[in-house]
């Protein structure tokens, strides 16, 4: 009887010291999701919420569709146990983004991370990670310094704004192959982390392909009158305007552009031009500019599973895909198949497995997930959109387009 009684305690020492690293027994492994959910770009922040809650509906439940873990249910090599985020609100703050991560891993007892969306937010949330050996996989912001800290503990799926200037300008080369007279470059950008990179890129690579930066306008992300910044831009006559801007922004710039009749014979954006609330907001105003992106749903003509995530969102949110949830989608399925490869909840353990990642890329145009030595995925890449009566079609690159590309900029209205 002594016998048995001690082979018990043995059975449950064990199962207490494997219990931590596994979260087997609850059969729920949380993630922490940190996003601007109130504040300023809180429109963004709702959507990057919704492209994660999506994917963990594909994760934990059987769907037929042709994307990662969509067909099983739960973590197959965990016996089915579910993914849940636990979310915080950055308030769009750096500052209040270390608060957030550090009260998700320390109160809620999160394994890993996604978010943050801002670069200045993820550069924090990122260092509370790395302080506290928890995995983070950002597939929402784009400051190529966030891969290149020599961080052990962050993964980033989605672009670096290197990738992104860099596809700017290869487009540009193609128009001028096409005849167009493109020399002159504006920059107006917002200068946190996010926007003063991009700009930094984006003056590399007008040198080395020739152009001339004939404006150079940064400002206060918090800002509410552009009208200065305006004035210079429109005084520079440039034939491209490059503008990096979050949702708010966005909306005041497009405002002040129309005021003033300004048609230069491009306008090119990245970020708060896909936004729902900026759509919404400034209407058929929104049509011609040339936008950088990841997203569109035109791309379904290529990659069906698009359409069937997308029937998926629409029936749970009551609206199409956006470019801002589908880029928080794919952090999820990363960590999946991580932890799902490590067989464990462990940090180390999942760590170790995302180094090792090289996995279908879902519904994004890309030939896969993998991680170079400085955990940025080898293959992601963007496109350039124009939004036309409403709809965004893909205009470049030429084997994924879905329309030609209208050039110059029409004009308002037309």
């Amino acid at each position: 009887m002594v016998r048995k009684y001690v082979g018990l305690w043995i059975l449950v020492l064990a199962m207490a010291v494997i219990l931590p690293g596994t979260s087997l027994a609850a059969g729920v492994i949380k993630i922490g999701a940190v996003y601007p959910l109130t504040g300023d770009v809180a429109s963004t922040g709702q959507e990057c919420k919704s492209g994660v809650e999506l994917a963990l509906d594909i994760i934990n439940n059987s769907y037929d569709i042709d994307i990662p873990f969509a067909k099983t249910a739960g973590i197959p090599s965990l016996g089915g146990a579910k993914l849940e985020a636990v979310f915080s609100d950055s308030q769009g703050s750096p500052q209040t983004g270390i608060s957030a991560a550090e009260y998700l891993i320390s109160n809620n007892g999160v394994v890993a991370m996604v978010g943050a969306y801002q670069s200045s937010v993820t550069k924090t949330v990122s260092q509370v990670t790395e302080r506290m050996h928890i995995p983070m996989v950002c597939s929402d912001s784009t400051s190529t310094a966030l891969t290149e800290r020599g961080f052990h503990y962050f993964f980033r799926a989605n672009p670096n704004v290197t990738i992104g200037a860099q596809d700017q300008f290869e487009f540009l080369e193609g128009m001028r192959k096409q005849g167009h007279s493109i020399n002159r470059i504006a920059l107006v950008y917002e200068n946190s982390e996010w926007g003063s990179s991009v700009a930094e890129q984006e003056k590399i690579c007008a040198k080395k392909y020739g152009y001339e930066i004939v404006a150079d306008v940064p400002y206060s992300h918090s800002t509410t009158d552009v009208s200065s910044e305006v004035a210079r831009i429109m005084d520079a006559h440039p034939d491209v305007v490059m503008e990096n801007s979050y949702v708010s922004d966005e909306i005041l710039y497009t405002e002040a552009f129309k005021l003033h009749n300004f048609t230069p014979p491009a306008l090119m954006s990245w970020t708060g031009h896909t936004d729902r609330s900026y759509l919404k907001t400034v209407g058929p105003d929104a049509d011609y500019f040339v936008v950088l992106s990841e997203f569109n749903l035109a791309m379904a003509k290529t990659i069906p599973a698009i359409k069937q995530v997308n029937d998926l969102y629409r029936k749970k949110f009551g609206h199409d895909l956006t470019e801002n949830a589908v880029r928080s989608f794919n952090a999820p399925f990363v960590l999946a198949d991580a932890i799902n490869r490590a067989g464990s909840t462990n940090p180390d353990a999942i760590q170790k497995a995302l180094t090792e990642t090289n996995m279908s890329a879902g519904i994004m145009p890309w030939k896969g997930i993998q991680f170079d030595q400085n955990h940025q995925n080898q293959y992601a890449s963007l496109v350039l959109q124009q939004m036309v009566k409403g709809e965004f079609q893909t205009v470049w690159p030429p084997n994924v387009a879905t329309m030609k590309i209208v050039w110059p900029f029409p004009g308002w209205g037309k």
